[in-house]
């Protein structure tokens, strides 16, 4: 792109950001893409260790393969092994000499994740990375065998805990990266501190998936002031053809399917986060396509300090062992 063109490239920016569809669009990722900086080195995380979870499938296996291609040994936390091992193979076709293992985790489950905490604090001497990428979004309101909304579990609590028991890990290496899979959808919804797991009110999937999806770019912030020295972020991919927006809002995927992402290009930022300079120079900020982002642009979606220790406070609470 011309030098002269250079100095538009933020009101352009910022335009395709507030008029939501062509930003969010495989058209706003394509616009952007043409004026970034040069992509990554091919050994950005030679050497070092990933952790994804939610990895078989979607953003997560395209977050896996992405770290794979810049040298990164890969865990992928999976719930289903069988789906697991599968996207493995599926990455290794892509990339033989890259070193992938699968994990057995259910971020929904208090107990699993401490397990697959505890093994990964015996195998590996640091992690580089962290990428909370699970998600789900159920029809109607389910309880885990914990005892907590489905999706605040999936979603908040057990990365909340996954990120504590991995914090030794963290620490051990000098450019350390945790990256909260958010959506834009968390745009739509306050911090709902007096009631986080939706026991009041009418339960409905798309509402509870944004609840949390706001909780995790506050969380991203907390974890941000606990954690000095690592690069702690938010980022939302846009609209991917991914299960997560197929699957789950069969509707909205019809209506906005030829011009969806890949999984590929709504990983790209939780790609860059891992190894971009910027990110670990930074910490606490919300991204979409390798820039920060506003967390609020209505005044009714903006939440306290105050809210904010509260969010803190309860997932401690809830997820004490």
């Amino acid at each position: 792109m011309s030098r002269a063109l250079r100095p538009l490239l933020p009101v352009v920016d910022t335009l395709l950001d507030r008029a939501v569809v062509p930003g969010y669009s495989k058209l706003g990722y394509a616009l952007r893409r043409s004026w970034w900086d040069a992509d990554l080195p091919a050994d950005a995380l030679l050497g070092h260790c990933v952790v994804v979870t939610g990895a078989n499938s979607g953003l997560g296996r395209a977050t896996a393969a992405g770290a794979a291609r810049l040298g990164a040994t890969v865990r992928m936390l999976c719930r289903d092994l069988g789906r697991g091992q599968r996207a493995r193979e599926e990455i290794l076709a892509d990339c033989p000499d890259a070193t992938v293992v699968v994990d057995e985790c259910d971020l929904s489950s208090l107990k699993s994740v401490r397990a697959a905490a505890a093994r990964l604090r015996d195998e590996l001497p640091s992690l580089r990375g962290l990428v909370h990428n699970a998600g789900v979004m159920p029809p109607e309101r389910t309880e885990t065998d914990d005892g907590h909304e489905l999706t605040v579990a999936t979603h908040v609590l057990g990365p909340h805990l996954l990120t504590a028991e991995l914090q030794p890990l963290l620490a051990a290496d000098s450019d350390a990266r945790v990256v909260f899979v958010s959506s834009g959808g968390m745009y739509t919804s306050r911090l709902r501190t007096d009631d986080p797991e939706f026991h009041e009110g009418t339960y409905g999937g798309a509402a509870a998936y944004a609840r949390t999806k706001r909780m995790q770019v506050v969380l991203a912030q907390l974890w941000a002031q606990r954690l000095p020295g690592v690069g702690v972020h938010a980022m939302h991919p846009g609209w991917a053809g991914t299960p997560g927006i197929t699957d789950s809002l069969p509707r909205f995927a019809r209506l906005v399917g030829p011009i969806l992402r890949s999984a590929e290009q709504g990983a790209d930022t939780a790609v860059w986060l891992l190894g971009a300079p910027a990110a670990g120079r930074t910490s606490g900020l919300f991204w979409h396509d390798r820039r920060p982002r506003p967390t609020s642009y209505l005044p009714f979606t903006r939440s306290t300090p105050q809210e904010a220790e509260r969010l803190w406070d309860y997932c401690a609470v809830a997820t004490r062992g």
